[in-house]
């Protein structure tokens, strides 16, 4: 079944949808040409997603900021907040769109999901809503030691009747068993033999730890495990800093700054000839989490050759933050998206190691997972589909027994064991 043109069928005929799947099945590459098959037809499409990451990667902006939802988790909040009347170029904004897309769904909250749909009410929003996700990776971020409820706890989310949509076919790998590994995994599911099959992936580590790419939970550790491996480089060091590009006098530093953060891009990209790199971004040449050398470094460009010799001239590319403003487009007042500002960095980063987090979407060949930084459900699950090569994956050893390291959301999991389409 071709589920990019059910997609569009359903959506198109008034229905809304949730695509789902597990990792490296293709929701993104479909979202894409969803949004695209829409934008071509002149339709206007929201592109959005609960942080900033999950939003640039969509090209799009979060829900906060595109619903003017400040800096409110849920309805109540927004009420103390003095927003919870929309505005009326808000109003207008969301009844202008044919389509809003939200990816990451799993990292959106019930209380969340209420302001998205309370925010649709408001402004009688009629067109339809596409939500992308696998509730078994990412859950939403809870303040504190508050509990975990996803947005179908939410009341909104059976009132939004989605059509569900399950991708299943793995395009990252084509290895059948580790395949079978990672469905078990995805569900929480160790028996005996998952048990050893895992136990086959840890192995010694050699002197050379520059031919891999290190998962690591935390942030600090993937930094200083880059530095280190960096720092046994003999070539000269050359720092590209981010450029920023302001579209408008009323952007703030602070607004800049805020997204360099949640997109995670580097202020200060530090790299020398001989250093290993990943690829951050998907290109007819490349693709995400494609492992390059770097070759030559200059004014304007950084050259990397990739493990088929092929060297890629690579530009600093914008990454921006788009907002929806009213234009007078041919004597017609009507919405348009234009960008406030755009970050140009390249699309690169030190390939000795990278936290889970910011490896979603990713296909890494050399592949070492340090398990012991693994605190959250379904995170273990989320770094081995990482993997598209298993023969070259390494996983050091737990200090804990790999079902306590393989755990899930005990409600996600019933959510989706009962939701599958098989």
């Amino acid at each position: 079944m071709d589920l990019q043109s059910v997609t569009i069928r359903k959506l198109s005929a008034g229905n809304n949808v949730f695509l789902t799947g597990g990792a490296g099945v293709g929701k993104t590459t479909i979202t894409r040409e969803v949004i695209k098959h829409f934008e071509d037809e002149a339709k206007k499409v929201a592109k959005l997603a609960s942080t900033g990451m999950a939003a640039t990667l969509i090209n799009g902006q979060t829900l906060h900021s595109f619903l003017d939802l400040g800096i409110a988790s849920s309805i109540k909040e927004l009420e103390l907040n003095g927003k919870l009347e929309i505005k009326k170029k808000i109003k207008k904004l969301i009844s202008s769109m044919d389509l809003i897309v939200i990816d990451e769904i799993s990292m959106v909250s019930d209380t969340l999901l209420d302001m998205i749909r309370l925010r649709l009410v408001q402004s009688g929003f009629s067109g339809v809503l596409l939500v992308v996700g696998d509730f078994l990776q990412l859950p939403p971020v809870v303040r504190g030691y508050g509990e975990v409820k996803f947005a179908f706890e939410s009341e909104s989310w059976a009132k939004f009747e989605f059509d569900m949509l399950e991708l299943t076919h793995i395009y990252r790998t084509d290895d059948k068993e580790f395949i079978e590994l990672l469905r078990s995994i995805r569900f929480g599911y160790v028996d005996e033999n998952i048990h050893n099959r895992l136990n086959e992936y840890i192995k010694p580590l050699g002197e050379d730890l520059s031919e891999f790419t290190f998962l690591f939970g935390k942030n600090e550790t993937a930094s200083h495990h880059n530095r280190a491996q960096l720092s046994f480089i003999d070539s000269e060091s050359h720092v590209k800093e981010a450029q920023i590009i302001k579209h408008s006098k009323s952007v703030k530093d602070m607004e800049i700054e805020r997204f360099i953060n949640d997109a995670k891009i580097e202020k200060e990209l530090e790299l020398k000839v001989g250093a290993p790199v990943l690829f951050t971004r998907n290109a007819w040449n490349y693709f995400n989490g494609e492992r390059g050398v770097v070759v030559n470094i200059d004014a304007t460009y950084v050259y990397v050759q990739k493990s088929d010799g092929k060297v890629i001239k690579l530009e600093a590319q914008a990454q921006s933050k788009n907002m929806w403003k009213e234009k007078t487009v041919d004597g017609k007042k009507e919405m348009v998206e234009e960008s406030l500002f755009s970050i140009y960095q390249y699309p690169i980063k030190l390939a000795f190691a990278i936290t889970i987090h910011k490896s979603q979407g990713m296909s890494i060949e050399d592949l070492i997972i340090e398990t012991n930084e693994i605190f959250a459900p379904s995170q273990f699950y989320v770094a081995l589909s990482r993997s598209s090569n298993p023969k070259r994956l390494t996983i050091i050893a737990p200090k804990k027994q790999w079902y306590e390291l393989a755990f899930v959301n005990q409600k996600a999991l019933n959510f989706v064991k009962a939701d599958r389409v098989c």
